[in-house]
């Protein structure tokens, strides 16, 4: 029989329990999590929130370097071959002639205005629109049966970027490099790298650290516009300026030991010691004018004269930018394709719903040569050994022209992403789509699957990789994931 005494006694034990469990999750003594498996928490060591840390098991990747295409990029015109949509070319879907999507209703199968050629000893079919990448089919890994969980740019790119659609979550970088740290403790451990014309449509929640210590969002800075207000005033002399920062540093020292284990202080000392180290380091990384002539011609940097070339001229400076981050150490570079808007100029992005061979005629070539280009020069400085190369989008697009335009409409149900470099299987395809491309039908992998797959090549088990918040030990990977075993070299 329940009285009063013992009701207040059940419910003094019952949260008792719930203030041990609290306690006993937050110092990483819980048992298990989801997966029945104990965290693996890195430790992070009081001010030095960029110090090298282990991973959980020998790794096949020192480094992540990701290409996001912004506006989601057609896989039907670019890496997804499908025969049946040239031969049904005109005709509606069968089965969803009445379709609604982001736009509204479709009309009917539209092939790809660019030819399809096999390429390279594995003959992969690649289209005419990036004939460079096309060449180098025989060093990538396709997955072509990717799909999202919504058909919206924003949440798609917080999804791609971070796991979520949701704002307020950690990017990918942001998790790499709160488990791993970084190699070189004078540069950002996360590096975003944002189109020249503007950011991507989520901006900065691409790179965010969410719920993670904020030591751990993206730097952001490009070629074209590096990080301002590093470069040391020309009226103060350089030995004056290193006696002032001696000056600042031991002072924060002296502030620290009057507060030992203060894990904020530490953390704002470290940031401000790291901006310090950058005043020196960045300006020399970000200066391309020492890169060799056959190096900018390469990657199409010392190209200009038309709108196209310029803007193509840009994206390689990033390119190389990104590929002298990697040289030095920089454990996570984010390069943005496509930017959301350009002032007046309106949308300048993947975004092909209106005119698909127009805008694609344009933003196919800025993307292919410098990419390409920085793929050989990676392999040829050795880089790419150690190096996991990602190239993806938010989500791909429809086989179907959208009713009254010339374009495809929004499609998450089956899209393709590619990967290059350290431990991924060469020339090869995983998945596919239906007949034209519309859903992944064959080894579908969801973006948690994508990124379990990223870490699991970094060395790092995506399962137990986790941070205490709000009462959860949150995953990149949520409570889902596998790790795309096929593909793995």
């Amino acid at each position: 029989m329940l009285n009063r005494r013992r009701f207040f006694g059940d419910a003094g034990i019952g949260l008792g329990s719930i203030a041990l469990a609290h306690l006993l999750s937050r110092q990483g003594l819980l048992g298990a999590t989801v997966s029945g498996l104990e965290p693996l928490r890195p430790v992070i060591e009081p001010g030095r929130p960029y110090a090298p840390r282990k991973s959980h098991f020998e790794p096949k990747a020192k480094n992540v370097l990701m290409i996001f295409c912004s506006g989601a990029c057609s896989h039907l015109d670019t890496f997804d071959y499908k025969p049946e949509l040239i031969r049904r070319h005109g005709m509606p879907m069968p089965g969803q002639e009445k379709l609604i999507t982001f736009q509204g209703e479709q009309g009917a199968l539209t092939r790809s205005p660019w030819e399809f050629k096999p390429r390279g000893k594995s003959g992969k079919m690649i289209s005419e629109l990036v004939p460079h990448l096309g060449a180098l089919a025989d060093e990538m890994c396709f997955i072509h049966s990717m799909q999202g969980k919504t058909n919206t740019h924003g949440p798609g790119e917080n999804y791609m970027s971070t796991g979520n659609t949701l704002d307020g979550f950690p990017s990918l970088g942001a998790w790499v490099t709160y488990a791993l740290g970084s190699a070189d403790q004078s540069l950002p451990a996360y590096v975003a790298i944002p189109d020249h014309r503007g950011k991507p449509q989520n901006s900065v929640n691409n790179w965010a650290p969410g719920f993670l210590p904020a030591a751990f969002q993206g730097t952001e800075f490009n070629a074209t516009h590096p990080i301002r207000n590093l470069a040391r005033p020309g009226s103060i002399a350089s030995d004056r300026d290193r006696a002032t920062r001696g000056f600042l540093q031991r002072l924060n020292e002296q502030h620290a030991a009057r507060f030992p284990g203060d894990s904020e202080l530490a953390a704002r000392i470290a940031s401000y010691e790291l901006a310090a180290r950058m005043q020196l380091t960045i300006p020399e990384v970000a200066d391309l004018s020492n890169e060799p002539a056959h190096i900018l011609k390469l990657y199409g940097a010392d190209e200009g004269g038309s709108k196209i070339l310029e803007t193509r001229a840009a994206y390689a400076r990033n390119c190389i930018l990104a590929r002298r981050l990697v040289e030095k150490g920089v454990r996570f570079v984010q390069v943005f394709n496509g930017a959301y808007q350009t002032g007046g100029e309106g949308v300048s992005n993947w975004d092909g719903h209106k005119d698909l061979q127009g805008q694609y005629s344009l933003h196919g070539p800025v993307l292919d040569k410098p990419t390409a280009a920085l793929l050989i020069d990676l392999k040829q400085r050795g880089l790419l050994e150690n190096t996991l190369v990602v190239w993806c989008t938010e989500f791909g697009r429809m086989p179907t022209f959208q009713k009254g335009a010339k374009g495809r409409d929004h499609n998450p149900s089956g899209f393709t992403t590619w990967m290059a470099g350290a431990g991924v299987k060469k020339g090869f395809s995983h998945g596919s789509t239906d007949e034209f491309g519309y859903k992944a039908v064959e080894n579908i992998v969801t973006v948690h699957d994508f990124h379990a797959t990223i870490l699991h090549l970094l060395g790092l088990d995506h399962e137990r990789l986790t941070y205490y918040h709000n009462g959860l030990e949150r995953r990149l990977t949520d409570v889902d994931g596998q790790v795309v075993k096929n593909i793995l070299a």
